[in-house]
């Protein structure tokens, strides 16, 4: 506001001093009228002398010659005419003058005004663009910022969740291999427990065997019979090249009734593990095995010393 009152008051003065230049010059201009002098006419005086044609000497004839030839004629330019002075204007044409003046001078002053309005609305629009240019950058790069923040917290949370899933999967894998572990323990501590067992049995099996052998052997009929059973083994057999002499094994044979074998296994050899085979395979071709004289004697599992001759 108090810029405009300050170009109010200079425009009015710069109309006020240029209505006193014009007053002046105008005044100045009619005052000098009335002191230029007026013209006067000239006076042209014509001095002359009578002469008496008696005292006039006669003029000599000029020889007559050839008549030369008339110079072209020189065009000289034509003089101006003179300027006409303005005719000097009256008071009442000064005052009109005036008045027209101090018209133009308010017109000018009001296009002016005007002008300087429009110019004055034009700056506050360009500054209230400007204001709404500079508040839609900010919302716009506040916009920008607040998005890159949501796209890096979010980065940050599918980093977090990828990172947690890894964790969980590594977990998972380590539980895993420690699940397969410890199962694959149990599972060779029941295998070794099985073996241990069915070592056990067999070895009680072994036993008890042996000492119903014992017994069998205790009597002539059951000597008979482990003979009749030990020489159908012994005609069975094959000898292998790996074989050598002095074989002594001892062989566990599970029987049916009827004398069907149903498994063979050779317990103590001196012989290599080909002999052992041949063994039991000389078994198997036994079968099925001789019955004994009383089927009160029959086994089903045995233990056959296996001695070939040699």
């Amino acid at each position: 506001m108090d810029e405009r009152a300050s170009d109010r008051w200079v425009s009015i003065l710069l109309s006020l001093l240029v209505h006193a230049a014009i007053i002046g010059a105008l005044a100045f201009g009619w005052w000098n009228w009335q002191r230029r002098p007026q013209p006067q006419t000239p006076s042209l005086a014509i001095e002359a002398t009578v002469v008496e044609s008696a005292d006039v000497p006669p003029v000599a004839r000029a020889p007559v010659s050839e008549p030369e030839p008339e110079p072209e004629p020189v065009v000289e330019p034509e003089e101006p005419p003179p300027e006409e002075e303005p005719p000097q204007p009256t008071p009442e044409e000064l005052e009109a003058q005036r008045l027209a003046e101090e018209q133009r001078l308010a017109e000018e002053q009001r296009r002016a005004e005007e002008e300087r309005l429009a110019e004055e609305r034009r700056l506050e629009e360009e500054r209230r663009r400007a204001e709404e240019k500079r508040l839609a950058e900010e919302r716009a790069a506040a916009e920008a910022k607040a998005a890159e923040e949501r796209r890096k917290a979010e980065e940050a949370r599918r980093a977090e969740e990828a990172r947690k899933r890894e964790e969980e999967r590594r977990l998972a894998e380590q539980k895993k291999r420690e699940e397969e572990r410890r199962r694959a323990e149990e599972k060779r501590k029941a295998e070794e427990a099985r073996l241990l067992a069915e070592r056990e049995a067999e070895l009680r099996r072994s036993l008890e065997a042996e000492e119903r052998l014992r017994a069998l052997r205790g009597s002539p009929e059951a000597a008979s019979w482990i003979q009749q059973i030990q020489a159908r083994i012994q005609r069975a057999w094959i000898r292998p090249p790996t074989a050598r002499p002095g074989l002594d094994c001892t062989i566990a044979v599970t029987q049916v009734p009827g004398g069907a074998v149903v498994s063979a296994r050779v317990l103590e050899c001196n012989g290599d593990q080909a002999v052992r085979e041949s063994i039991e395979a000389a078994v198997f071709r036994a079968s099925p095995l001789p019955p004994p004289p009383d089927p009160a004697l029959f086994e089903r599992n045995l233990l056959i010393r296996f001695i070939p001759q040699d």
